[in-house]
Protein backbone atom coordinates (compact mmCIF):
# COMPACT_ATOMS: atom_id res chain seq x y z
CA UNK A 1 0.00 0.00 0.00
CA UNK A 2 1.23 3.36 -1.25
CA UNK A 3 1.41 5.74 2.10
CA UNK A 4 0.00 9.65 1.87
CA UNK A 5 2.34 11.81 3.40
CA UNK A 6 1.67 15.49 4.61
CA UNK A 7 5.25 17.10 6.03
CA UNK A 8 4.44 19.62 8.73
CA UNK A 9 6.95 21.54 10.28
CA UNK A 10 7.25 25.22 11.89
CA UNK A 11 8.62 28.05 9.15
CA UNK A 12 11.99 27.35 11.36
CA UNK A 13 11.85 23.60 10.67
CA UNK A 14 10.84 24.26 6.81
CA UNK A 15 14.13 26.80 6.84
CA UNK A 16 16.68 24.51 8.68
CA UNK A 17 19.11 22.90 6.75
CA UNK A 18 17.43 19.27 6.75
CA UNK A 19 14.93 21.14 4.46
CA UNK A 20 17.64 22.61 2.39
CA UNK A 21 18.97 19.18 2.17
CA UNK A 22 16.07 17.65 0.62
CA UNK A 23 15.51 20.29 -1.18
CA UNK A 24 19.05 19.75 -2.59
CA UNK A 25 18.24 16.39 -2.99
CA UNK A 26 15.79 16.80 -5.50
CA UNK A 27 18.08 17.04 -8.19
CA UNK A 28 18.29 12.92 -8.20
CA UNK A 29 14.43 12.74 -8.88
CA UNK A 30 14.91 9.43 -7.92
CA UNK A 31 10.94 9.43 -7.29
CA UNK A 32 10.17 11.07 -10.05
CA UNK A 33 11.43 8.33 -12.03
CA UNK A 34 9.96 5.72 -9.94
CA UNK A 35 6.59 7.28 -10.17
CA UNK A 36 6.89 7.68 -14.52
CA UNK A 37 7.82 4.08 -14.00
CA UNK A 38 4.78 3.24 -12.43
CA UNK A 39 2.72 5.27 -14.94
CA UNK A 40 4.02 3.52 -17.58
CA UNK A 41 3.06 -0.21 -16.06
CA UNK A 42 -0.60 1.28 -15.95
CA UNK A 43 -0.53 2.27 -18.83
CA UNK A 44 -1.36 6.13 -20.30
CA UNK A 45 -4.44 5.13 -21.98
CA UNK A 46 -5.59 3.46 -19.15
CA UNK A 47 -5.50 6.05 -16.94
CA UNK A 48 -8.50 8.27 -16.93
CA UNK A 49 -8.37 12.12 -17.83
CA UNK A 50 -8.31 14.12 -14.99
CA UNK A 51 -6.56 11.56 -12.74
CA UNK A 52 -3.76 12.12 -14.96
CA UNK A 53 -4.47 15.89 -15.18
CA UNK A 54 -4.10 16.47 -11.52
CA UNK A 55 -0.96 13.98 -11.42
CA UNK A 56 0.50 16.02 -14.51
CA UNK A 57 -0.15 19.33 -11.96
CA UNK A 58 1.30 18.04 -9.07
CA UNK A 59 4.72 16.92 -11.06
CA UNK A 60 5.01 19.90 -12.89
CA UNK A 61 4.59 22.03 -9.54
CA UNK A 62 7.64 19.96 -7.93
CA UNK A 63 9.42 20.88 -10.71
CA UNK A 64 8.41 24.58 -11.18
CA UNK A 65 7.17 25.50 -7.71
CA UNK A 66 4.65 28.52 -7.61
CA UNK A 67 6.47 29.66 -4.51
CA UNK A 68 9.22 28.66 -1.93
CA UNK A 69 7.80 26.03 0.45
CA UNK A 70 7.56 28.99 3.01
CA UNK A 71 5.25 30.70 1.01
CA UNK A 72 3.28 27.69 -0.09
CA UNK A 73 2.80 25.67 3.41
CA UNK A 74 -0.86 26.70 5.07
CA UNK A 75 -1.36 27.33 8.69
CA UNK A 76 -3.16 29.20 11.44
CA UNK A 77 -0.87 32.60 11.69
CA UNK A 78 -0.39 32.85 7.88
CA UNK A 79 -3.64 31.94 6.62
CA UNK A 80 -6.14 33.40 9.35
CA UNK A 81 -3.62 35.80 11.51
CA UNK A 82 -1.48 36.83 8.26
CA UNK A 83 -4.72 36.73 5.39
CA UNK A 84 -3.15 34.85 3.38
CA UNK A 85 -5.77 32.33 2.39
CA UNK A 86 -4.26 31.42 -1.45
CA UNK A 87 -2.10 29.14 0.77
CA UNK A 88 -4.98 26.94 0.70
CA UNK A 89 -5.10 27.05 -2.94
CA UNK A 90 -1.51 25.92 -3.11
CA UNK A 91 -0.36 23.49 -0.42
CA UNK A 92 -1.86 20.63 -1.27
CA UNK A 93 -0.06 20.56 -4.72
CA UNK A 94 3.50 21.23 -3.70
CA UNK A 95 5.51 18.78 -2.19
CA UNK A 96 8.73 18.55 -0.06
CA UNK A 97 10.91 16.15 -2.07
CA UNK A 98 10.61 13.74 -4.84
CA UNK A 99 9.89 10.66 -2.53
CA UNK A 100 6.85 12.50 -0.88
CA UNK A 101 5.47 13.55 -4.35
CA UNK A 102 6.14 10.01 -5.01
CA UNK A 103 4.29 7.94 -2.44
CA UNK A 104 1.33 10.49 -2.84
CA UNK A 105 0.75 10.42 -6.15
CA UNK A 106 1.50 6.86 -6.36
CA UNK A 107 -1.26 6.50 -4.07
CA UNK A 108 -3.53 9.12 -6.02
CA UNK A 109 -3.13 7.18 -8.99
CA UNK A 110 -4.92 4.02 -7.77
CA UNK A 111 -7.70 6.07 -5.71
CA UNK A 112 -8.10 8.33 -9.03
CA UNK A 113 -9.05 5.00 -11.37
CA UNK A 114 -11.31 3.70 -9.30
CA UNK A 115 -13.22 6.86 -8.18
CA UNK A 116 -12.80 8.79 -11.96
CA UNK A 117 -14.79 5.70 -13.48
CA UNK A 118 -17.08 5.26 -11.26
CA UNK A 119 -17.99 9.49 -10.64
CA UNK A 120 -17.23 10.50 -13.85
CA UNK A 121 -14.42 13.24 -14.98
CA UNK A 122 -16.61 15.76 -14.41
CA UNK A 123 -17.67 15.18 -10.98
CA UNK A 124 -14.14 13.74 -10.36
CA UNK A 125 -12.88 17.34 -10.77
CA UNK A 126 -15.56 18.93 -9.25
CA UNK A 127 -14.47 17.09 -6.27
CA UNK A 128 -11.06 17.03 -6.29
CA UNK A 129 -11.33 21.16 -6.39
CA UNK A 130 -13.72 21.18 -3.19
CA UNK A 131 -11.62 18.43 -1.04
CA UNK A 132 -8.44 20.58 -1.98
CA UNK A 133 -9.90 23.64 -0.35
CA UNK A 134 -12.22 22.18 2.56
CA UNK A 135 -9.37 19.89 3.35
CA UNK A 136 -7.00 23.20 4.47
CA UNK A 137 -10.11 25.08 5.99
CA UNK A 138 -10.92 22.11 8.77
CA UNK A 139 -7.08 21.43 9.01
CA UNK A 140 -6.81 25.15 10.27
CA UNK A 141 -10.11 24.80 12.01
CA UNK A 142 -8.45 21.54 14.26
CA UNK A 143 -5.24 23.67 15.00
CA UNK A 144 -6.79 26.53 15.94
CA UNK A 145 -9.08 24.16 18.35
CA UNK A 146 -6.02 22.60 19.85
CA UNK A 147 -4.42 25.92 20.25
CA UNK A 148 -7.36 27.17 22.19
CA UNK A 149 -7.31 23.61 23.86
CA UNK A 150 -3.68 23.21 24.77
CA UNK A 151 -2.91 26.42 25.43
CA UNK A 152 0.52 26.17 22.96
CA UNK A 153 1.00 28.46 20.50
CA UNK A 154 3.01 25.83 18.08
CA UNK A 155 -0.25 24.41 16.62
CA UNK A 156 -0.94 27.69 14.88
CA UNK A 157 2.61 27.79 13.43
CA UNK A 158 3.05 24.46 12.25
CA UNK A 159 2.98 24.66 9.01
CA UNK A 160 1.68 21.72 6.37
CA UNK A 161 2.05 21.02 2.77
CA UNK A 162 1.01 18.37 0.44
CA UNK A 163 -1.85 16.16 -1.17
CA UNK A 164 -2.19 13.76 1.54
CA UNK A 165 -5.08 15.64 3.26
CA UNK A 166 -7.07 14.78 -0.05
CA UNK A 167 -5.82 11.72 -0.06
CA UNK A 168 -7.49 10.64 3.00
CA UNK A 169 -10.36 11.71 1.88
CA UNK A 170 -10.56 10.20 -0.86
CA UNK A 171 -9.83 6.75 0.91
CA UNK A 172 -12.58 7.33 2.67
CA UNK A 173 -14.73 7.59 -0.37
CA UNK A 174 -13.48 4.60 -1.97
CA UNK A 175 -14.38 2.42 1.43
CA UNK A 176 -17.40 3.92 0.64
CA UNK A 177 -17.80 3.27 -2.30
CA UNK A 178 -16.20 -0.38 -2.36
CA UNK A 179 -17.63 -1.98 1.24
CA UNK A 180 -16.40 -5.25 2.74
CA UNK A 181 -13.11 -6.66 2.13
CA UNK A 182 -9.81 -5.45 3.60
CA UNK A 183 -6.76 -3.29 2.86
CA UNK A 184 -3.53 -3.82 3.85
CA UNK A 185 -1.93 -1.15 5.61
CA UNK A 186 1.89 -2.03 5.91
CA UNK A 187 1.42 -6.12 5.50
CA UNK A 188 -1.88 -6.03 7.65
CA UNK A 189 -4.80 -6.41 6.89
CA UNK A 190 -7.35 -3.87 7.64
CA UNK A 191 -11.25 -3.90 7.10
CA UNK A 192 -12.04 -1.08 4.59
CA UNK A 193 -14.21 -0.03 7.06
CA UNK A 194 -11.34 1.03 9.64
CA UNK A 195 -8.71 1.21 7.33
CA UNK A 196 -8.25 5.07 6.95
CA UNK A 197 -8.23 5.61 11.13
CA UNK A 198 -5.16 2.72 11.25
CA UNK A 199 -3.25 4.26 8.32
CA UNK A 200 -3.59 7.54 9.80
CA UNK A 201 -2.15 6.28 13.69
CA UNK A 202 0.08 3.75 11.74
CA UNK A 203 1.97 6.56 9.64
CA UNK A 204 1.71 8.71 13.02
CA UNK A 205 3.68 6.65 14.77
CA UNK A 206 6.37 5.29 12.14
CA UNK A 207 6.61 8.92 10.56
CA UNK A 208 7.00 11.52 13.53
CA UNK A 209 7.70 14.35 10.36
CA UNK A 210 4.17 13.62 8.73
CA UNK A 211 1.01 15.46 9.79
CA UNK A 212 -1.47 14.17 11.78
CA UNK A 213 -4.11 16.70 12.06
CA UNK A 214 -3.82 17.38 8.21
CA UNK A 215 -4.61 13.76 7.69
CA UNK A 216 -7.13 13.48 10.08
CA UNK A 217 -8.53 16.70 8.54
CA UNK A 218 -8.80 14.47 5.17
CA UNK A 219 -10.99 11.63 6.60
CA UNK A 220 -13.73 13.99 8.54
CA UNK A 221 -13.91 16.11 5.03
CA UNK A 222 -14.45 12.68 3.50
CA UNK A 223 -17.05 11.92 6.25
CA UNK A 224 -18.65 14.79 5.59
CA UNK A 225 -19.41 13.69 2.28
CA UNK A 226 -20.21 10.01 2.88
CA UNK A 227 -21.84 10.59 5.99
CA UNK A 228 -22.73 14.39 6.32
CA UNK A 229 -23.92 16.91 3.93
CA UNK A 230 -21.26 17.50 2.26
CA UNK A 231 -22.72 15.74 -0.98
CA UNK A 232 -26.25 17.30 -0.98
CA UNK A 233 -24.33 20.84 -0.66
CA UNK A 234 -22.34 20.25 -4.23
CA UNK A 235 -25.38 18.43 -5.80
CA UNK A 236 -27.71 21.35 -4.75
CA UNK A 237 -24.38 23.98 -5.96
CA UNK A 238 -23.96 21.78 -9.48
CA UNK A 239 -27.39 21.34 -10.17
CA UNK A 240 -28.11 25.64 -9.41
CA UNK A 241 -25.28 26.62 -11.93
CA UNK A 242 -26.46 23.74 -14.11
CA UNK A 243 -30.21 25.35 -14.28
CA UNK A 244 -28.65 28.88 -15.06
CA UNK A 245 -26.73 27.60 -17.36
CA UNK A 246 -29.55 25.73 -19.38
CA UNK A 247 -31.52 28.86 -18.90
CA UNK A 248 -29.25 31.15 -20.54
CA UNK A 249 -28.21 29.07 -23.33
CA UNK A 250 -32.08 28.46 -23.71
CA UNK A 251 -33.16 32.13 -23.39
CA UNK A 252 -30.32 32.83 -26.18
CA UNK A 253 -30.84 29.83 -28.74
CA UNK A 254 -34.78 31.75 -28.48
CA UNK A 255 -33.77 35.32 -28.92
CA UNK A 256 -31.40 34.47 -31.84
CA UNK A 257 -33.49 31.82 -33.51
CA UNK A 258 -36.37 33.37 -35.28
CA UNK A 259 -38.15 32.08 -38.28
CA UNK A 260 -35.63 32.84 -41.11
CA UNK A 261 -36.62 34.60 -44.25
CA UNK A 262 -35.49 37.43 -47.15
CA UNK A 263 -35.56 40.49 -47.10
CA UNK A 264 -37.32 42.18 -50.08
CA UNK A 265 -33.73 43.15 -51.48
CA UNK A 266 -30.79 41.30 -53.31
CA UNK A 267 -28.23 41.56 -50.51
CA UNK A 268 -29.43 37.88 -49.03
CA UNK A 269 -30.29 36.90 -44.88
CA UNK A 270 -30.81 39.68 -43.01
CA UNK A 271 -30.73 39.51 -38.74
CA UNK A 272 -33.77 40.46 -38.57
CA UNK A 273 -36.00 37.81 -39.57
CA UNK A 274 -39.72 38.84 -41.07
CA UNK A 275 -41.83 38.06 -44.28
CA UNK A 276 -43.23 40.36 -47.24
CA UNK A 277 -46.71 40.70 -46.06
CA UNK A 278 -47.89 38.55 -49.13
CA UNK A 279 -45.32 36.39 -49.48
CA UNK A 280 -43.71 32.97 -47.69
CA UNK A 281 -41.11 31.21 -48.57
CA UNK A 282 -43.13 27.82 -47.09
CA UNK A 283 -45.20 27.01 -50.18
CA UNK A 284 -46.99 24.63 -47.77
CA UNK A 285 -48.37 27.91 -45.66
CA UNK A 286 -50.48 28.72 -48.68
CA UNK A 287 -52.68 25.67 -48.52
CA UNK A 288 -54.06 26.53 -44.94
CA UNK A 289 -55.92 28.53 -43.00
CA UNK A 290 -59.55 27.46 -44.06
CA UNK A 291 -58.94 28.47 -47.46
CA UNK A 292 -60.86 27.23 -50.04
CA UNK A 293 -59.60 25.22 -52.75
CA UNK A 294 -60.19 27.93 -55.69
CA UNK A 295 -58.28 30.75 -53.26
CA UNK A 296 -55.87 27.86 -52.58
CA UNK A 297 -55.36 27.72 -56.14
CA UNK A 298 -55.11 31.71 -56.68
CA UNK A 299 -52.46 31.89 -53.40
CA UNK A 300 -50.54 28.88 -55.46
CA UNK A 301 -50.46 30.53 -58.64
CA UNK A 302 -49.89 34.03 -57.25
CA UNK A 303 -46.85 32.42 -55.22
CA UNK A 304 -45.39 30.79 -58.04
CA UNK A 305 -45.18 34.00 -60.35
CA UNK A 306 -43.64 35.90 -57.08
CA UNK A 307 -41.10 33.09 -56.90
CA UNK A 308 -40.24 33.31 -60.76
CA UNK A 309 -40.39 37.18 -60.58
CA UNK A 310 -37.76 37.39 -57.56
CA UNK A 311 -35.29 34.66 -58.99
CA UNK A 312 -35.26 36.76 -61.94
CA UNK A 313 -34.49 40.03 -60.45
CA UNK A 314 -31.54 38.08 -58.39
CA UNK A 315 -30.37 36.60 -61.46
CA UNK A 316 -31.07 32.58 -60.09
CA UNK A 317 -32.40 29.85 -61.87
CA UNK A 318 -36.38 29.75 -62.56
CA UNK A 319 -38.68 27.68 -60.08
CA UNK A 320 -39.33 24.11 -60.41
CA UNK A 321 -36.86 23.11 -62.71
CA UNK A 322 -37.78 24.07 -65.97
CA UNK A 323 -38.17 27.35 -68.20
CA UNK A 324 -40.95 29.06 -69.31
CA UNK A 325 -40.92 30.92 -72.76
CA UNK A 326 -40.55 34.70 -72.60
CA UNK A 327 -42.70 34.58 -75.82
CA UNK A 328 -45.72 32.89 -73.98
CA UNK A 329 -48.88 35.02 -72.80
CA UNK A 330 -50.02 35.69 -69.82
CA UNK A 331 -53.25 32.81 -70.49
CA UNK A 332 -50.66 30.47 -71.75
CA UNK A 333 -48.95 30.70 -68.46
CA UNK A 334 -52.05 30.55 -66.52
CA UNK A 335 -53.09 27.96 -68.34
CA UNK A 336 -49.87 26.03 -68.15
CA UNK A 337 -50.11 26.54 -63.98
CA UNK A 338 -53.44 25.25 -63.96
CA UNK A 339 -52.66 22.31 -65.99
CA UNK A 340 -49.45 21.61 -63.43
CA UNK A 341 -51.36 21.34 -60.45
CA UNK A 342 -54.59 20.02 -61.66
CA UNK A 343 -51.92 17.18 -62.09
Amino acid sequence: VSISISRSASEEELNSPGVRMHSRQRRSHLGLLLLASQLFQVGLDNIPPITLAVLGLNVYLFLFPAAPLLKTCVSVQQAYWFGDWSRLLLSPFHHVDDWHLYFNMASFLWKGIKLERRLGGAWFLYLISVFSVLTGLVYLLVEALLTELMDDQSYSVTCAVGFSGVLFALKVLNNHYHPGGATYVMGLPVSNRYASWVELVLIHLTAPGTSFVGHLAGILVGLLYTSGPLKSIMKRCADFVKSNGYSSHRDTNYSSAGTSGYHGNSEGYSGNFHYAPDYSTDHSASYTGGLTEEQQLEAAIRNSLNDRGQNRERGGPPPYGFNLSQEGSVEDIRWRRLRRFDS
